[in-house]
Formats: structure tokens, C-alpha cells, sequence
């Protein structure tokens, strides 16, 4: 049985042109017509094009962004964010002013971004936001998110350096060809402790629940919940944690992923 289904962004939803089949949306509405919950879980923020997509996808329900540190009702406004340890926001402030790479910090409603490399405009549009540059340390409100935009090089040595008490994913979206993304969020917060807030808020056991997804940030989710899925464009060690491996996102791999709602649980058909 799958109660929960949480669907990821970049490379599941949205395809390498940027835009989601249409045959998705009939999907998604047959699935929670048989009462099941469907939640994003994104490493994007809740504003912008993703908010939408969010409320698309369940207009009252709960949703993952920003990985794990933005876990929100769209419909009531009601959160369970986790903000950075203000020191920490200071520290990679000023390694983000020392390298010259693109560093973005976020609360819940907004961002800033210093830098106007050209990854920094295309990042923004990607998000459905005007391009501001500003100071880091401008933005209101709590910071519960800061993101790398660099170079898959670049992503490398930052995944490489000591480890700090942040929580670390590394993500890509086929939307921006040649970058990486490297988020940092609070000790213990990640996709996964996003997705066991929502099953919670839904009183839905992890075994009952269906990840999709296709990066390494979705790797923690796939590894607790009883329905992890692959898409067909996933990474390999991706598709070597998921249950299921469905098409690639461009072919309706999401759409083949949603038919197995209400499909016998995962080795009950003799299939691993």
C-alpha cells in the first residue's frame, strides 16, 4: 500500500527542456483521487515557480523544500523550518567573498545572491525570480538554507574540504547543464527528515510511502521509505537504492512511476 507519494523536482517533475509533460497532471489526479497525499520534495525554495508546482501538485497539503529545512503547509502557511547556525552563515560568507563563487543564502519567503556571474542570472530564472544581486548578509528573516551554484570542479573540492557540522547534498538539474548545486542546511536536516515530518503531519509509516527521484540528495528519502523509485536518467547510485527503476524523465518516467500506486508491495510480484 503507498499512502504518500513525494516527487522531486529537477530531472523527475521537470525535464531537461525545462518544462513537464502534461500527462503528469491527470496522473497526479488520479492518484490523490484514490486518497493518497502527494508532496514535492525539492531541494528548490517555496516561492517562485516551485511554490506553484507545489500547489499543484496538493493545494492544501504539505510539501519539502529547500532539502528538508522548509517543510510547509502551502494551504495554512503553518512551517517546520530548521535554520543555520548564524556562525556558520558568517563563515561561508567569507568563503564565498575569498573564492569568488556563487553562494546563496535563503529563508522561507526569499534569497540573496551577491555575486552576477552568469550562473547566478540563469539560477534565477530557473527559479521564476528577477535577478537582484545583493548583499548575503541583506536578507530578512531566518536563514535556513545556503547553496553553492558552481562548477561540477568547483562542487568536487567543496565536497572534498573538512567536514563542518552542516548537512551537505550535492544535486544537478538538467535545466543547467555544467553546474552543480551544493546545498548546506542544519545538523540532522536533509530530504529525509523532510519527508518524516510530512509523513508524520499525515500519520503515514515510511514503509507506506513513494519517493521519486533521480539525484544524490534524494538518496537519504529512498533509503527509508518502503517505495524508493529511480528515474530512468538517474544517477547510478541512484538506481542502485531504489526498488524500482521507471523511464527517463523526457519519456513519462514520472507517469509510469504514479501507475504503481496501488501496485503490489515492492517483491510481492516476484519482482526486486
Amino acid at each position: 500500500m503507498i499512502r504518500l507519494v513525494c516527487v522531486d523536482v529537477d530531472g523527475t517533475l521537470v525535464g531537461s527542456e525545462g518544462v513537464i509533460a502534461e500527462r503528469v497532471w491527470p496522473a497526479v489526479e488520479r492518484v490523490r483521487a484514490g486518497g493518497v497525499h502527494v508532496a514535492l520534495c525539492s531541494g528548490r525554495p517555496a516561492f517562485g515557480i516551485t511554490r506553484g508546482l507545489a500547489q499543484r501538485l496538493d493545494p492544501g497539503g504539505w510539501h519539502v523544500f529547500q532539502n528538508g529545512s522548509s517543510v510547509l503547509n502551502v494551504a495554512t502557511g503553518e512551517s517546520h523550518s530548521r535554520p543555520l547556525p548564524p556562525d556558520a552563515v558568517q563563515g561561508l560568507v567569507a568563503r564565498a567573498r575569498a573564492t569568488g563563487r556563487v553562494l546563496e543564502l535563503y529563508s522561507d519567503g526569499d534569497y540573496a545572491v551577491e555575486s552576477t556571474l552568469p550562473r547566478a542570472r540563469r539560477h534565477a530564472e530557473l527559479l521564476g525570480v528577477p535577478f537582484r544581486a545583493r548583499d548575503l548578509l541583506s536578507l530578512a528573516g531566518a536563514i535556513v538554507r545556503a547553496q553553492w551554484v558552481v562548477s561540477p570542479e568547483d562542487a568536487d573540492e567543496i565536497v572534498a574540504e573538512p567536514p563542518s557540522e552542516l548537512n551537505l547534498a550535492r544535486s544537478l538539474s538538467p535545466v543547467m547543464p555544467g553546474t552543480a548545486f551544493v546545498a548546506l542546511t542544519a545538523p540532522g536536516v536533509d530530504k529525509a527528515s523532510g519527508v518524516r515530518s510530512v509523513a508524520a503531519a499525515y500519520r503515514v509509516p515510511l514503509a507506506e510511502v513513494m519517493m521519486v527521484g533521480d539525484a544524490e540528495n534524494d538518496l537519504g528519502v529512498m533509503r527509508e521509505v518502503g517505495w524508493p523509485v529511480a528515474m530512468g536518467n538517474a544517477e547510478p547510485v541512484v538506481q542502485a537504492a531504489a526498488r524500482r527503476t521507471v523511464g527517463h524523465v523526457d519519456d513519462g518516467g514520472l507517469v509510469e512511476a504514479l501507475a504503481l500506486v496501488g501496485a503490489p508491495a515492492p517483491g510481492a510480484d516476484g519482482v526486486a
